[in-house]
């Protein structure tokens, strides 16, 4: 499995995370069958909660409280990632995309049947932010605690490995999981 990892700058008053990468995981998760319990199974043995399916919104946002991730059950679709300026990605069936507190994230198009399971760390909840990032926004940005584990790869997966080592990650310490 390659796992891709993007940068980016604050964007049209979408502020980004300025620390830690957006993490691409092409073709992580096997979803031939049933690919959604697959993706939520993987999820929730790597302690990742708050699971939902659904779409990805047509329209610019972030969430400033929450790291997010999103797994591609059913379809495909291109999403811009890091706000107005930033990157096209095209995602398929069994993709993982796993986007830091503060990335802007919206979709472009998708084929009919696009589904995503997404989720959370333990005690993250995703707000909905649309305006221009205020310096409270960032703050809170920036407070947010780092995953225990990797939603698709456990202790040793990027979501650990990558983000704790990124200079000015949030404390650099792990929260926990229960």
């Amino acid at each position: 499995m390659n796992v891709d990892e993007l940068m980016f700058a604050e964007s049209d008053g979408v502020p980004n995370n300025p620390h830690l990468p957006v993490l691409v995981y092409q073709r992580a998760i096997d979803v031939s069958h049933e690919g959604a319990i697959r993706i939520e199974q993987r999820f929730r043995a790597n302690g990742w909660q708050g699971l939902w399916r659904n779409g990805v919104f047509g329209y610019h946002h972030y969430h400033s409280y929450a790291h997010e991730v999103l797994g591609i059950a059913a379809g495909r679709a291109t999403l811009l990632i890091g706000g107005p300026g930033g990157r096209e990605l095209e995602v398929v069936a069994g993709d993982v995309v796993l986007l830091p507190a503060g990335t802007g994230h919206r979709r472009l198009e998708a084929s009919s049947n696009f589904l995503v399971v997404g989720g959370y760390p333990p005690g993250q909840d995703a707000d909905i932010q649309r305006s221009s990032a205020t310096e409270a926004d960032r703050q809170a940005i920036a407070s947010v605690p780092l995953p225990c584990l990797d939603p698709v790869l456990g202790a040793n997966g990027p979501a650990v490995t990558v983000w704790r080592n990124a200079p000015g990650a949030a404390g650099g310490a792990a929260e926990e999981q229960g």
